[in-house]
């Protein structure tokens, strides 16, 4: 027997992905008399034979015979559902809907929950959503996309060509072949794009029953499942509920579980195992109850179920459940090493993750992985002192590594103030790719600082002119007057003549008879040095240069160089050939 395909909805804020989903749900209730929609926990399970009387005509229209019991969307659209979702090795969605909007195209989100897609390898369809916003669209009081096309002016036509050619522009930037889902022939090679408005419900038609036509077509081994094997699950949600405690959302997809069953399911520390005392379902349609939930006794893959059962508390979200039989060691076992893969915690140097999920755990990790950033300790809940403390070791290895990334988490306020006292980044973001991307920024600027740290402290090129009639004191020290012709002097800088002659050392420099640490280009000081006497060693019309070591001369030429204008650059190699002439 196949199951019915799960569905997870993805995509930017307010680009509809909730309205979409809700107008699905919608019009589903709409046909409850005929055994409409079924509300899950988690989720909502919309029959074949609902889609049949929503879709009917396009259905005979498309030659699609439905074969799947329905399609299972989870309810909380986004990334976080998504990533929480998870199979060992992948994702447990079977198929996404990538919700954008056709005005405002691909936004930060929309590349997150993209890069995410192909990290899991699911697949998608577009749901290039909110075409009654399209300059000259009219509400065609039609579900099928293509009959409202019928009833649209060339302009709209137009339009809604133009917006779609630059969407399918932009996910060809992502390696992503695609293409209307009319005009696509291979549906295994082109990602399908179905325009759609969650405000009018066109397109929901077609979206619909390609959901249902790609996942019968491409993936009917992986729908099949034992209906009366046991359950194996993943937890979508841990919930206190009032009246019951601590209870556990999931998501089951093969198999099935029934009250009194023994379940093993992850926790921070490995696996627990308990009993089922009851599974439940929402009572949320028209004619049922008032109360929040409904009893059943047993529930079969694919469903969204609601178990209540003692020693819940440590049950972590995104964590797999498996109903046991005689096995409950080696499923134990096997729950114990997926979550010790998920929570690392290592000896070498490496950033700190803090998240809400095991999925969102997974998915950073990942794609810290995939851009080289190991990762020393990978654990869930808020941002505490000792987190701090660790980044602090780490900070000693390697700085770049000494930083706390978290993931919609709070950091404790011990946390932050240690953090500060020691100079520990953290690092937090809402979005899993904006995380790297600040981590990223940071590392840049640190390198930076470092390099202008690095610069403060070589020796740059200088060539100065000994002015007329501008002797202060002849020595112990010689005071003198100079002019900057080019780069700069600064005190403690040792300046020699054109024949690699040392004249001395810079004591000190005064700018009209203030002290000052350094003198630029086409200005004129005064300086000491203890070494020479004015006369002698140093006349009136001298031209000298700042000796500068050989390493420091190397640095300038290879790593400091964009830091040197081209003039200091041309003086630069003036220098080196009057070091190296005198050698």
């Amino acid at each position: 027997m196949i199951r019915s395909p799960i569905i997870c909805i993805l995509g930017h804020v307010d680009h509809g992905k909730t309205s979409l989903a809700d107008y699905i749900r919608g019009s589903a209730i709409a046909k409850h008399e005929a055994g409409g929609i079924t509300q899950m926990i988690g989720a909502s399970f919309i029959p074949s034979k609902i889609i049949a009387e929503i879709c009917g005509e396009q259905l005979k229209q498309m030659k699609t015979e439905l074969k799947v019991p329905g399609l299972l969307f989870i309810d909380t659209p986004g990334h976080e559902a998504f990533t929480n979702l998870r199979r060992r090795g992948g994702s447990l969605a079977d198929l996404a809907i990538l919700v954008v909007d056709i005005t405002q195209g691909f936004q930060p989100q929309t590349i997150e929950a993209l890069e995410i897609l192909k990290e899991y390898k699911t697949p998608f369809l577009i749901a290039a959503n909110k075409i009654d916003l399209v300059s000259g669209w009219r509400d065609s009081k039609e579900l099928s996309f293509l009959k409202a096309m019928e009833k649209q002016s060339v302009k709209a036509d137009a339009e809604l060509d133009k917006l779609l050619y630059q969407l399918i522009g932009r996910l060809h930037e992502f390696k992503f072949s695609a293409e209307r889902f009319d005009r696509v022939n291979d549906f295994s090679k082109y990602v399908a794009i179905v325009p759609t408005s969650a405000k009018t419900g066109e397109g929901i038609s077609e979206l619909l029953i390609f959901l249902a036509g790609l996942s019968q077509r491409y993936m009917e081994d992986k729908l099949k499942i034992e209906v009366e094997g046991p359950g194996k699950g993943s937890i979508l949600e841990v919930k206190e509920e009032k009246g019951l405690g601590t209870t556990i959302d999931v998501v089951l997809y093969d198999g099935s579980i029934k009250k009194g069953d023994t379940i093993v399911f992850g926790t921070v520390d490995g696996a627990e195992v308990t009993k089922v005392r009851a599974i439940l379902r929402e009572r949320v349609l028209p004619g049922e109850s008032s109360e929040k939930f409904t009893y059943v006794d047993e529930a079969y893959a694919a469903a969204g179920v609601k178990i209540f059962a003692p020693n819940l508390e440590k049950a972590v979200s995104g964590s797999p459940i498996f109903v046991a039989q005689d096995n409950v060691e080696e499923l134990r076992m096997q729950i114990k090493h997926e979550i010790s893969d998920v929570l690392v915690k290592t000896t070498q140097a490496g950033v700190i993750l803090k998240a809400n999920t095991l999925g969102s755990v997974e998915a950073i990790t990942k794609l810290l992985a995939s851009a080289n950033i190991p990762v020393k300790e990978a654990g869930l809940g808020n941002v505490i002192k000792k987190n701090v403390v660790d980044a602090q070791s780490v900070k000693y290895e390697n700085k770049y590594y000494g930083v706390i990334l978290g993931f919609n988490v709070k950091v404790m306020d011990d946390a932050e103030k240690e953090a500060r006292r020691n100079g520990i980044e953290v690092i937090s973001s809402n979005i899993i790719y904006a995380l790297l991307d600040r981590y990223q920024e940071w590392v840049k600027q640190e390198q930076e600082k470092e390099k202008e740290m690095g610069f403060s402290k070589l020796i740059m090129p200088g060539k100065v002119k000994v002015l007329s009639g501008y002797c202060f004191r002849v020595s112990k020290p010689a005071v003198f007057g100079v002019e900057i012709l080019g780069g700069r002097i600064k005190s403690d800088y040792k300046l020699v003549k054109g024949d690699g002659e040392v004249i001395g050392i810079v004591k000190a420099i005064q700018k009209e008879n203030e002290s000052v640490q350094e003198a630029v280009a086409s200005t004129q000081v005064a300086i000491s040095m203890a070494e020479p006497t004015f006369g002698r060693q140093v006349k009136e019309g001298d031209v000298y240069y700042t000796m500068i070591p050989k390493d420091h001369i190397r640095l300038l030429r290879e790593k400091y160089k964009v830091f040197l204008s081209d003039e200091e650059s041309k003086l630069l190699e003036e220098i080196a050939a009057v070091l190296t002439r005198a050698a």
